[in-house]
């Protein structure tokens, strides 16, 4: 019993420790990274891309190294990275708004306007083509998301939604905006819905990260064209909901 309770406590000091190696890690290249993307404005976008990727790519190493936790990709084989879709993805945690950039092709993120507050790393999100909306003000961000995301997926470049709205814990459940779905519809670009499980290892709004693999299943694509929006939402969320079940 008292082997136990020590090994338990051996555990939760090597999370604690390993966590904050991580957050330093994070905060310390992420300005090193924010001053390079503002600098590369004067470069192309690919060039900028390549910059954040190899970031998310740096920040997926350390987790490794630091916390122990990793991740496996089921499905990969449905994204074409030449065609330009609308991602759907559950929201669970920080961890799928980094670990996506290096997973998926390039890709626009929709983002809360709050984030661009933040000196140099919200100043930066602005470089990659990013979504801004005001969640207070709904039809201004459906206006902005259907505008800028039409422009982009026109462009030949993805757009990463997630119809959460917010992270949620990882047993609750939200039901999905309809966003995403109405501007895949109304710019007649297919969907690809995506589910992980995230939250049990690297939970929202907590400090400590834990040991482990997180599952991501990448679905089939959903055709759009000639569908009505809530029903091309309601597809996706059921194949992500049910994904997560299968997860557990």
């Amino acid at each position: 019993m008292t082997q136990q309770n020590s090994s338990s406590v051996d555990n939760r000091s090597k999370n604690y420790l390993g966590s904050a190696c991580l957050f330093i890690g994070i905060f310390s290249t992420a300005t090193i990274v924010g001053i390079f993307l503002i600098v590369g404005m004067l470069t192309t976008f690919k060039f900028r891309w390549k910059i954040g990727y190899s970031w998310c790519a740096i920040i997926s190493w350390l987790t490794k190294v630091f916390c122990g936790l990793t991740y496996e990709v089921e499905g990969l084989e449905n994204v074409d990275s030449k065609k330009a879709v609308v991602f759907l993805s559950n929201h669970q945690s920080a961890w799928e708004t980094l670990a996506l950039r290096k997973i998926l092709p390039p890709h626009s993120v929709v983002v809360k306007r709050e984030l661009l507050y933040l000196p140099i790393w919200g100043w930066s999100l602005l470089t990659l083509k990013t979504i801004v909306i005001n969640r207070k003000n709904q039809r201004g961000a459906l206006k902005a998301l259907l505008q800028q995301g039409s422009k982009y997926l026109n462009e030949g470049l993805s757009v990463l939604i997630f119809p959460e709205g917010t992270r949620v814990a990882v047993d609750d459940v939200v039901k999905f905006n309809v966003g995403g779905a109405m501007l895949a519809q109304k710019a007649g670009y297919p969907v690809i819905p995506i589910a992980h499980n995230a939250g049990h290892y690297w939970p929202r709004y907590s400090f400590i990260k834990y040991p482990g693999v997180i599952k991501i299943k990448i679905g089939p694509m959903i055709e759009t064209v000639g569908r009505k929006p809530a029903d091309i939402n309601a597809e996706a969320e059921i194949w992500i909901k049910q994904a997560l079940k299968e997860m557990n």
